[in-house]
C-alpha cells in the first residue's frame, strides 16, 4: 500500500489518496510470441514497455554468468551439452549461428541502465566464490534482486553480504507451512510463489512482499494485476 498526493484547488491544498502498488515483471523478457526468451532484444522491449525483468542465470566453464533458463543447450539449440561444460565463447558461437545470441548478465545489466528492476534467478547451486563474483559484478546496480528455488544460494549470499536483496522461490508442490516458516527470516525480502497460492489466505496475509508466477494469459493478467505482484509473459 502506498500514498499518492494530488493537488486539489488553487490554494496548494493536497489530497492524500491511498492506493495499492503492484509490481509487474516479465518472465525471461518474453513480451509477446514475437520475442524469444532471455535475449537482449526482448529485454529492451520489456523495458520499453516499463516492466522489470525476471531472468535465469547459469555459469559457464570459464565462470561467466549468462542469461539462460536450461541446464543444457538441447531444448533451444539441439545440442546435448551442459552449459557449465562450455566456455562462453563457444556458447555465443552456437547461439549466434541460430540468431538467438545468449547474453551475458553483464549485457542485461548495461541494458537496464540502473532504471529497471531485475529479478535474477540462480538456477544451479553456485559456489561461494561464484557468489562473491556475482555480488561484485552487480554491485553498481541497486535494483537487482537474487532469487532461487535452491535456497542454499540465497542463504550463502546473505552470509557474504547480509543486506543483499533476496527472495525465496517455491513451486506449486511446496508446503504452505514451510513457506510461512521460511518467510519469518527477516533477511528475506520476497517470496516468489506459484500462482496457485494467490487464493491461499494464510499466504496472502503474510507481511512479506510476494510475487506470483507465471501468468501466461491476458485473462489471468487482468484478473490478478490490480492486487498482486506478478511475473508474466506472452501478453
Amino acid at each position: 500500500m502506498g500514498i499518492r498526493r494530488i493537488p486539489r484547488g488553487k490554494n496548494n491544498y493536497w489530497l492524500e489518496i491511498k492506493f495499492l502498488m503492484t509490481d509487474l515483471l516479465i518472465h525471461r523478457g518474453i513480451v509477446s510470441k514475437n520475442y524469444k526468451e532471455n535475449l537482449i532484444k526482448s529485454f529492451k522491449q520489456s523495458f520499453k514497455k516499463g516492466y522489470g525483468i525476471e531472468t535465469d542465470i547459469h555459469f559457464t566453464k570459464d565462470n561467466e554468468f549468462i542469461c539462460f533458463h536450461d541446464f543444457t543447450l538441447n531444448r533451444i539449440f539441439k545440442k546435448r551439452v551442459s552449459v557449465k561444460n562450455l566456455n562462453y565463447s563457444k556458447i555465443k558461437e552456437i547461439s549466434s549461428k541460430n540468431k538467438k545470441t545468449i547474453p551475458l548478465l553483464k549485457d542485461l545489466l548495461k541494458t537496464s541502465k540502473k532504471k529497471h528492476v531485475l529479478f535474477i534467478e540462480l538456477k544451479p547451486i553456485f559456489s561461494k566464490k561464484l557468489l562473491k563474483k556475482l555480488l561484485k559484478e552487480t554491485s553498481k546496480y541497486p535494483k537487482c534482486v537474487f532469487i532461487s528455488f535452491k535456497h542454499e544460494n540465497i542463504y550463502n549470499l546473505l552470509k557474504i553480504k547480509s543486506d543483499t536483496k533476496v527472495g525465496l522461490s517455491f513451486s506449486n508442490s511446496s508446503n504452505s507451512k514451510k513457506i510461512i516458516n521460511k518467510s519469518k527470516n527477516k533477511n528475506i525480502n520476497y517470496l516468489i510463489l506459484d500462482k496457485i497460492f494467490i487464493k491461499n489466505k494464510n499466504i496472502q496475509n503474510l507481511k512479506i512482499k510476494k510475487y506470483y508466477y507465471t501468468i501466461k494469459t491476458k485473462s489471468e493478467f487482468n484478473k490478478y494485476k490490480k492486487e498482486n505482484n506478478l511475473i508474466f509473459e506472452n501478453l
